[in-house]
């Protein structure tokens, strides 16, 4: 089995929190894994644009569980303000409490990826409770909204990787550095794209609704080709819904 998946459940087996938690425990080393949700016509979101109309109760499960489980969560400029991104909260129930005896935060990070510079303006207020925010951007930004972002987020915050455009793998590089190697990418679909795309994509989880959309939405990842093959390592069914981990092949 595949150190990457370090538990396994049989057919018509109940999971609980525990085995659930088991069943999405990140490995030891630096992982870079994305989370999406489609319907079955592969819609992203629902038909007003948002990934919340076609959630389910077992996927908000496994979506608060990664979030749990992460160091930060990455996301685009453009899903964030889309989504109405805020502070990430406190990890749930004692997730919190094993994070900070294991010398991580009570909450996860975001980092926003803006090749613009722009920090969406729901994450540029401070917060008291939930968890910090990054910017992950490009010297093309400029320097105006360079000095911007660093006097909003402060002079640590601003993470420039690349020239011109983002540089995704300096980028998750200095996540690491910064003592983040658990990583969660929330795309949208044209990060999720260039991530995989540049080779960073250790793993996919993929919660298929029942619902047929639809409309014009666009696909889980779109933009960059990626041409990257996954591996199945877990598949389970909770009342129609399909949850699901995509691991690189050998990792």
């Amino acid at each position: 089995m595949n150190d990457a998946v370090p538990g396994a459940a049989s057919p018509g087996r109940t999971l609980d929190g525990p085995a659930l938690e088991r069943l999405y425990a990140y490995p030891d080393r630096p992982w870079l894994r994305a989370n999406m949700v489609s319907t079955l016509d592969g819609a992203a979101a629902g038909n007003d644009g948002r990934t919340g109309t076609i959630n389910t109760p077992s996927d908000l499960v496994v979506f608060t569980l990664l979030r749990d489980l992460a160091d930060v969560i990455l996301v685009g400029a453009g899903t964030a303000r889309a989504e109405g991104y805020r502070h990430a909260d406190t990890r749930t129930g004692d997730r919190a409490r094993r994070a900070v005896a294991e010398g991580r935060a009570a909450q996860p990070e975001i980092a926003v990826v803006s090749g613009t510079g722009r920090v969406p303006p729901l994450l540029a207020g401070e917060s008291h409770s939930g968890g910090g925010v990054l910017l992950v951007t490009c010297e093309a930004a400029g320097a105006p909204a360079l000095e911007r972002a660093r006097r909003t987020l402060g002079e640590d915050r601003v993470l420039v990787c690349g020239e011109h455009t983002v540089d995704l793998a300096a980028a998750v590089a200095a996540l690491v550095e910064r003592g983040l190697p658990r990583i969660l990418c929330e795309g949208g679909p044209r990060l999720l794209a260039d991530v995989a795309a540049a080779g960073l994509l250790d793993e996919l989880c993929l919660t298929l609704v029942p619902l047929l959309a639809g409309g014009t939405e666009q696909r889980i990842a779109v933009g960059t080709p990626a041409d990257r093959p996954l591996v199945p390592g877990v598949i389970i069914e909770s009342e129609g819904t399909v949850l699901q981990r995509w691991l690189r092949p050998g990792g």
